[in-house]
């Protein structure tokens, strides 16, 4: 196959160079790849000067956004590992005409099972009976005194139905739970009954956020929907922990009104030194790794390397999630 000129191809994953350069490998010579030589924002900006494909950072350090966008006059694709692209400035990157892609689904099985097993634990204090006996004591009166719950036995609430949400619906289904949803877009799902947001969360015993952070999310659980939950409620949160008001859920958390959250994102990751949420008995923590799964990283590594080949080869891409065509042209 003939091309024009190599793609040039910037890296911002951090992973060791030659880990990414085996990811592009298969692209031979139609590509050439490059990483930042400091990963903050000046060298974002150097490495972003010649680059026409971008394959994003999951951890959003290396932002691509609107400053990064007028440092790429070049820049035709942005290319996410990861379904949340809240790192992107999506407004100024379709004003530049720039498609960004996720790698949508990829991740879902993974996401959901971590919802399903924080669940567990939390309904039956699985993390609080293993930190005491580790302390050294015998905590069973205590643990039994806290009132454990079957999972059947709670209404499931799900906070968006993408991929992960629906995946999600479904495993709890499987359990035996009545399960309800609120989504911006309502659509019909098998045994899964849509719900207004304030009746979902007045009707839930179990809530899992799976919701994509956007301006419109942001903040969407402050202290007057949390407090709409019953008495006894959990929270799951498995999105970005921009769209959960931590200080507002801590003291749900503190008062009892709730009985336990779990947090795989937060609103500063990592949480700051000094959360209270850090120290609280009934949260269980976990470092934004619920799709971290082997399985749903190479469902990933597949995705990206999949929409990089169909780029360089005049292909559309998929998964594009800011309305622009997904055919790729050289700048």
């Amino acid at each position: 196959m003939t091309f024009m000129r190599p793609w040039r191809i910037l890296a911002l994953p951090p992973l060791p160079e030659e880990v990414l350069r085996g990811m592009v490998a298969p692209l031979g010579d139609a590509a050439t790849l490059s990483v930042p030589t400091t990963r903050d924002r000046a060298g974002l900006h150097a490495a972003l000067a010649d680059v026409e494909l971008v394959i994003g950072d999951f951890t959003g350090l290396l932002a691509v956004d609107a400053e990064a966008v007028a440092a790429a006059p070049h820049l035709a694709f942005v290319q996410m590992p990861s379904v949340g692209v809240d790192s992107c400035d999506l407004p100024a990157l379709t004003n530049a005409h720039v498609p960004v892609a996720n790698t949508a689904g990829a991740n879902a099985r993974s996401v959901a099972e971590w919802a399903v097993g924080a669940a567990f634990a939390l309904c039956r204090h699985l993390v609080w009976g293993d930190r005491h006996i580790r302390a050294g004591e015998w905590p069973q009166s205590e643990l039994l005194a806290r009132g454990s719950r079957e999972i059947h036995t709670q209404r499931v609430g799900i906070l968006g139905l993408g991929a992960i949400g629906t995946e999600a619906a479904r495993l709890f289904g499987a359990l035996g739970c009545p399960v309800s949803y609120w989504s911006r877009t309502p659509r019909a799902v098998t045994n899964v009954t849509y719900r207004e947001l304030d009746d979902l969360l007045a009707s839930s015993d179990l809530l899992v956020v799976t919701l994509p952070l956007t301006p419109e999310t942001t903040g969407l659980l402050g202290a007057a929907r949390l407090a709409l939950l019953p008495a006894g409620a959990r929270l799951v949160n498995v999105a970005r922990g921009g769209i959960v008001d931590e200080p507002a859920l801590y003291a749900a958390l503190d008062e009892g009104r709730l009985a336990g959250a779990a947090l795989d994102v937060f609103e500063n990751e990592p949480p700051l030194a000094d959360s209270p949420l850090r120290t609280h008995e009934n949260v269980l923590l976990s470092p934004h790794v619920a799709g971290g799964t082997r399985e749903a990283q190479l469902n990933i590594v597949s995705q990206v390397m999949e929409n990089l080949t169909a780029a360089v080869t005049g292909k559309p891409v998929i998964n594009v999630v800011n309305g622009l065509s997904p055919e790729i042209h050289h700048r």
